[in-house]
């Protein structure tokens, strides 16, 4: 689960605080017993990253990105996206690779139990995407 908000302006400390309520409410009243803790990613016009990094929000299972308050020139554009077209091929064919790999292989043994605040390999994957993309 994710809870997603959208601010109009520069990142506010203020704003960890909000995120935080959101994501006890969401744990405390909407997550099932099978599903991961819910992360939080607020969406600013701008941040600074000193301000991030002090606030240690991450622990929590909050990001921030900014987003962008202008359109870049069309060929910047289509070159991120042909690079995240590419990326997003790339992981497919690795998860294909991956799966055959596994069907080959014995299985390995069980190793200890994750932490349960740890990002699933989907939500890890989302937030490489979104920092590579979007910070």
């Amino acid at each position: 689960m994710v809870a997603i908000e959208l601010k109009i302006g520069e990142f506010k400390a203020a704003y960890k605080g909000q995120m935080e309520l959101y994501l006890a409410w969401l744990d405390r009243h909407e997550r099932t017993r099978d599903e991961e803790k819910p992360i939080g990613l607020i969406l600013c016009a701008g941040k600074k990253a000193e301000t991030i990094e002090l606030l240690d929000m991450e622990k929590d299972g909050i990001r921030v990105s900014s987003y962008w308050t202008e359109a870049l020139p069309k060929d910047v554009l289509q070159k991120k996206l042909h690079e995240a077209v590419a990326m997003a091929r790339a992981a497919m064919e690795a998860r294909k690779t991956e799966t055959v790999n596994l069907q080959a292989s014995p299985a390995p043994p069980k190793s200890a139990k994750p932490s349960p605040d740890a990002p699933t390999r989907q939500q890890g994957q989302f937030l490489a995407f979104l920092r590579k993309y979007m910070m």
